[in-house]
């Protein structure tokens, strides 16, 4: 679909939820697979850090070699997360996020609800039981973890009102293909408390292009992204730079996945091209992104 193409996100979309969100599960999974017991940085003494935990040498190598695109101390820090906080976490995938909260709140008294996906299928049921044997097989760790789900028909992520932060991170392009992305904001809206924040962690495309609802490049405008939580009720609050990449120009021939950690070389479906050309992707390294807070008014 061109891109400059412009749709309203109000009602059904004809993507399939189960073939995106499974994808996405998929690349994420193949990170997976660190065992052995987890050794948290913090002492006796004094309790867990959030840089303690971005530090911790449970995270997998390949996760924590992205710190440097996501930025996690200086992304959380402005959601403010605190300790002992109830967060969501919208569609962990493999858990680069959750590695991260899990710890942190398990160990400062906190919850923590994996808002994972609504499986429609075999592969999506896959998914989401790989992600609960992996939050099994270390329990000091994510002991402050409970699974709910979020899709087309899911009920509410976490107990109403409950909530001090929720975080959509990396997954608002794969909810405006599925038609589900205002029910998300409905849904983190619901599950927040009064003066609960919303942080949000998207690709963002150029100023002023025409945004196609379906974001079929996986790029979503940043005043979309905030007209979407502004009719769900939130206040914007404010905006970061934290994960922008000036060398990102948005125009890359297979959307935002041409680039790093994806680094696809052909069309979605097909098989990798051994002759593409990666040098001028690489050399822009992951997305330029939006960092967004809003806040639930009240």
């Amino acid at each position: 679909m061109p891109r400059g193409r412009m749709r309203s996100v109000i009602g059904p979309s004809p993507v399939s939820l189960s073939r995106r969100a499974v994808l996405m599960g998929t690349l994420a999974l193949g990170a997976c697979g660190k065992t052995g017991a987890a050794k948290p940085a913090a002492s006796a003494s004094r309790p867990l850090s959030l840089a303690d935990s971005v530090a911790g040498d449970w995270r997998l190598p390949a996760d924590r070699g992205r710190d440097a695109w996501r930025h996690p101390v200086e992304s959380l820090t402005f959601w403010k997360l605190q300790p002992g906080q109830t967060v969501v976490e919208f569609w962990p995938g493999a858990g680069w996020y959750t590695d991260i909260l899990a710890p942190f709140l398990t160990a400062t008294g906190g919850k923590l609800f994996a808002a994972n996906l609504e499986p429609t299928d075999e592969a999506g049921r896959e998914v989401v039981e790989a992600f609960r044997q992996r939050l099994k097989a270390k329990p000091s760790l994510y002991r402050a973890v409970e699974i709910t789900a979020f899709g087309p028909t899911s009920g509410p992520v976490a107990p109403a009102g409950s909530a001090d932060l929720v975080l959509f991170l990396r997954n608002l392009h794969n909810w405006m293909a599925a038609g589900i992305a205002e029910k998300a904001f409905h849904d983190a809206f619901a599950a927040l408390k009064p003066g609960g924040i919303l942080g949000i962690e998207e690709h963002r495309d150029s100023p002023g292009a025409v945004q196609d609802a379906l974001a079929p490049e996986g790029y979503v405008q940043q005043a979309y992204a905030i007209q979407l939580a502004k009719e769900a009720g939130f206040a914007l609050d404010a905006i970061s730079e934290i994960n922008a990449n000036p060398k990102d120009d948005h125009n890359h021939p297979f959307g935002v996945w041409t680039l790093p950690p994806v680094a696809r070389t052909s069309p979605r479906g097909q098989p990798a091209d051994p002759t593409f050309d990666r040098s001028a992707y690489d050399a822009i390294g992951e997305s330029d992104r939006m960092t967004l807070r809003f806040v639930k008014p009240g």
